[in-house]
């Protein structure tokens, strides 16, 4: 059986023969097992470089990296594009999809995905293939505004962000449809990081009724094509998991300890797979973290959540590139997970 047939499995609700670990497509120097996940879509409209050492996007939004995420690229504090939403329709612009090649761009972006699987001695068909579109309806506006004024959005003019968020579909659901037809995913991720690590930032009223809408157009689709949804939110957000699921998400990640995961895992058991469970926070995840440690915490989150399946192992360690003792720490994990990950299910 492939890492892929396996992770394959658990989406479908079996038991695998072995805890997956889910990597967002990452590859990990330190495993001897090719992960079995890679994320694609559409990059014409990604990210690009600012040519100062940062990235900005397509509706002019820049963005830095930092050493604590391990060089990943998150908004330029204090940079908005937008701030009035009133007035979005004078600054966010999509660019046209007239006559665009579908097919053509896909193709390209698959043969550089093949290029990138050789590099780390897997071929394609060893490994899913996900599916993504954008950051997330709620990250986009704060992303524009920022958080104090998208949140103000939100809840005082709940019409223009309705404008803006239809505007902003119509063209991403194009996307995703394509993307389907032509990259034939094994499943479609969701993104929006819709909570702090304590609540959810914004009522369950105005989720339901504000944001929601956008994200079931998008699972909808890849239900009646029946391809598994995934979904990526962080922090609290365990509010909205019955929500998610009536648009087709089967599986979520990070699945963070700050939710009730042992519930969670009760209520829904393998009809919503667990992506994470990881405690960051915790001794494993302090900068002094020993082997002992590190090695302890992740038995204690495989034999906590693997039992029966509907869970994937996704550990992390974020530090400047060229600190040893993080690395250090990001090889423990990796050993040890490749050594027990097989300890559930025998």
């Amino acid at each position: 059986m492939t890492e892929k047939e396996n992770f394959l499995r658990v989406l479908k609700g079996e038991t695998p023969a072995w805890v997956p670990r889910y990597t967002m497509g990452m590859p990990d120097p330190y495993a001897t097992h090719p992960i079995p996940c890679v994320s694609i879509g559409y990059t014409n409209w990604g990210m690009k470089p600012d040519g100062k050492g940062g990235m900005v996007d397509m509706f002019g939004v820049p963005y830095t990296s930092t050493e604590e995420t391990g060089g990943m690229f998150l908004p330029t504090p204090n940079v908005f594009v937008l701030d009035d939403i009133r007035k979005w329709r004078d600054v966010i612009k999509l660019p046209s999809l007239d006559g665009f090649d579908w097919e053509g761009e896909a193709k390209k972006a698959m043969d550089a995905l093949d290029a990138r699987l050789k590099n780390m001695g897997v071929s394609r068909n060893e490994v899913a293939v996900q599916l993504g579109t954008h950051i997330g309806y709620f990250q986009h506006i704060c992303n524009f505004m920022g958080f104090t004024e998208g949140l103000c959005a939100l809840l005082e003019e709940q019409e223009a962000v309705h404008e803006l968020y239809a505007y902003l579909a119509d063209f991403y659901d194009k996307i995703l449809a394509n993307g389907i037809k032509y990259f034939k995913p094994d499943v479609v991720g969701i993104t929006d990081d819709t909570a702090t690590a304590t609540h959810p930032f914004m009522s369950k009223q105005v989720w339901h009724d504000v944001i929601m809408p956008y994200h079931v157009r998008l699972g909808r689709q890849a239900q009646e094509k029946g391809i598994p949804v995934m979904m990526h939110n962080c922090g609290r957000c365990e509010d909205f998991i019955d929500d998610w699921m009536s648009y087709g998400v089967g599986s979520w990640n990070p699945a963070q300890v700050v939710n009730d995961l042992d519930g969670i895992k009760k209520k829904h058991g393998n009809r919503l797979v667990l992506i994470g469970c990881w405690d960051s926070q915790g001794p494993a995840g302090w900068p002094d973290a020993t082997e002992a440690v590190v090695r302890q915490a992740v038995r204690d989150c495989i034999d906590r959540f693997a039992p029966g399946g509907g869970f994937m192992f996704w550990g992390s360690r974020y530090g400047a590139k060229d600190d040893q003792n993080f690395e250090n720490q990001k090889r423990w994990m990796t050993e040890e997970y490749e050594a027990y990950r097989e300890h559930p299910y025998r």
